[in-house]
C-alpha cells in the first residue's frame, strides 16, 4: 500500500496531505464534498474518535473535491451590500485541509453502495467503511431564459449574490442606480438561504434612503412563494416591514425569463399566465435543485436528494446504513443554511461514531431541524430567525428579546462574528452554532 503524498502549501507554513493517483484506495471514512458541511463534519469525526481515546490514523479520513477554492457563501450578501470585498470570502481549499485529513482533489461521478465505493470523474475507485455525502446542491442558472447572458453583460442591470463571480456586480448596480425600478426576485421551491433574496433588497432600499435616491426609485419584490418567509412569526414581521417601507410585493410570481436588451422580466403565475415587468435593476435568486450525479444514483430519493432519516442523518435504506448525509444535498426538510450544518454536524458525527463501534446509531443524538436565517433588514439592523422542523421558533435570545424585531447586536453577529467563527472554528470542527464552542453531549 502506497502512502499519500505530501505537497507544500504556499499559503500556510505547513504540509497538506494529498492522495496521489497511486495512493490507497480504501478509507475508514470518505467525505464527498469540501464545503462547509464536508470540512466541518470531517474534522468533528476526527476529534470525536480522538476524544474517545481511539484516534483515527492520519490517512483514515479522505475528502473528495476537485474545487481549487472554498467560499464562505453567506458573506456574498455583505459583498452585494458594499460592506466587504468578495476576496474576504474565498480561500484556497488546500489551505483549509489539516494534516489529519487526506484530500483527494477529484470529484465523485458515481456511487456504488453495494460495494461501498465511489468512482471519481477520472475513473478512480475509492472504497469506504462509512460514507458522508456533503456535496451541496446545483444552481440552475439556465432554467431562467436569458439569465446567464444577462449576468455576463455588465450593462444589463442584472445581478445575483448567489455566485462569487456576480456578487460584486450587485453592489455596482445598487450604487449606480439613480432612478427607475429596482426589482428583486425569489423562485418557488428549495434554495439555499431562502432569506437571502430579500436581505439584499432590504439593504438596497436602505442604501437608496441614506443616499437621497429613494423618491426616484421604486423597489418591488417578486417571489414564487406565497408569503415573505416560511415561518409565520418572521413572515408577519417582514410583511409588516415591507408595507411600512412602501415596497410592492407580488407573491406566487416565478421569474421565467429575462430580456436584458429591453430590460424586461417575465414572471409566471400559478394559473399559467405571465406578467411582463420593466426593470432598471434586477436582482435574481436562481432556481436550484439536486446535483445530477446524486439524482441519478441509488442513494437518492424520488426528488434527487440523498435520502436520510431526518433525525439521525443516516440513510433510510437499511442496506446503506453506513451512509450519512449533511447539508444542502440531503433530504432533510429544513432550510438549507450554514447554521443548519452547525446543528447537523455533531448529530451526524455522534451517530457515525456509534455506528462504527456498535453497528447502530446513538440512542440520543437527534437533529430537530434547527436552522437559522440572519435577515439583514438595513445597515445596522438584522432580524435573527431561528427555527426547527415545522417552522417552530427556537431562539437563542428569545427569553431576553423578541427576535422578530431587528437589532444592531444581531447585525454585528452576521457582519463580524459569524465570518470569523466560520474560518477560525466551524471549518475546523470546533464551532457548534448556537452552542458556541460547546459540543453537544449525547451521553
Amino acid at each position: 500500500m502506497l502512502c499519500a503524498s505530501r505537497r507544500l502549501v504556499t499559503a500556510t507554513p505547513r504540509l497538506v496531505r494529498y492522495a496521489s493517483t497511486g495512493s490507497k484506495d480504501h478509507y475508514k471514512v470518505v467525505v464527498v464534498g469540501a464545503g462547509s458541511g464536508g470540512l466541518s463534519v470531517a474534522n468533528q469525526i476526527y476529534h470525536r474518535f480522538k476524544a474517545a481515546g481511539t484516534p483515527l490514523n492520519k490517512d483514515d479520513i479522505a475528502i473528495l473535491d476537485a474545487a481549487p477554492d472554498h467560499y464562505y457563501q453567506p458573506g456574498w450578501t455583505l459583498v452585494g451590500a458594499g460592506l466587504k470585498p468578495k476576496t474576504d470570502f474565498r480561500r484556497p481549499l488546500e489551505s483549509l485541509i489539516p494534516s489529519h485529513l487526506t484530500l483527494i482533489p477529484e470529484n465523485v461521478s458515481t456511487f456504488t453502495p453495494s460495494s461501498n465505493s465511489v468512482t471519481t470523474s477520472t475513473g478512480r475507485s475509492v472504497n469506504y467503511d462509512t460514507l458522508v455525502v456533503a456535496a451541496g446542491l446545483q444552481i440552475n442558472w439556465d432554467n431562467i431564459q436569458g439569465l446567464s447572458k444577462a449576468l455576463a453583460d455588465p450593462t444589463s442591470g442584472v445581478s445575483s449574490i448567489y455566485a462569487y463571480e456576480t456578487c460584486d456586480k450587485v453592489w455596482e448596480d445598487i450604487e449606480g442606480l439613480r432612478s427607475g425600478n429596482a426589482v428583486f426576485t425569489q423562485p418557488a421551491g428549495v434554495i439555499k438561504c431562502a432569506g437571502a433574496p430579500q436581505k439584499i433588497m432590504w439593504m438596497a432600499w436602505d442604501r437608496f434612503q441614506k443616499t437621497g435616491r429613494a423618491d426616484n426609485i421604486n423597489v418591488s419584490f417578486y417571489t414564487g412563494m406565497p408569503s415573505m418567509f416560511s415561518v409565520k412569526k418572521y413572515s408577519d414581521a417582514l410583511n409588516e416591514l415591507r408595507l411600512q417601507r412602501g415596497i410592492d410585493g407580488f407573491f406566487e410570481h416565478n421569474l421565467a425569463s429575462v430580456d436584458s436588451g429591453n430590460h424586461k422580466a417575465t414572471f409566471k403565475k400559478p394559473d399559467g399566465s405571465t406578467v411582463d415587468v420593466d426593470y432598471t435593476t434586477l436582482h435574481v435568486a436562481p432556481q436550484m435543485g439536486p446535483l445530477k450525479f446524486i439524482k441519478d444514483s441509488p442513494i437518492a430519493d424520488s426528488v434527487g436528494w440523498v435520502a436520510v432519516d431526518q433525525e439521525t442523518l443516516q440513510h433510510t435504506n437499511p442496506e446503506y446504513k453506513n451512509i450519512f448525509a449533511i447539508g444542502d444535498c440531503s433530504s432533510l426538510p429544513t432550510s438549507k443554511t450554514a447554521a443548519a450544518i452547525t446543528a447537523q454536524a455533531p448529530v451526524l458525527t455522534e451517530n457515525l461514531y456509534s455506528f462504527v463501534n456498535t453497528g447502530e446509531v446513538s440512542a440520543k443524538a437527534r437533529y430537530d431541524g434547527y436552522t437559522s436565517c440572519p435577515l439583514l433588514t438595513a445597515y445596522g439592523e438584522l432580524m435573527l430567525a431561528e427555527f426547527t422542523y415545522g417552522g417552530v421558533p427556537k431562539e437563542t435570545f428569545g427569553q431576553f428579546v423578541d427576535q422578530s424585531k431587528s437589532r444592531r447586536f444581531f447585525y454585528h453577529l452576521k457582519k463580524d462574528v459569524f465570518p470569523a467563527a466560520y474560518w477560525s472554528y466551524m471549518l475546523k470542527g470546533k464551532w457548534f452554532g448556537s452552542k458556541g464552542f460547546i459540543r453537544p453531549n449525547y451521553s
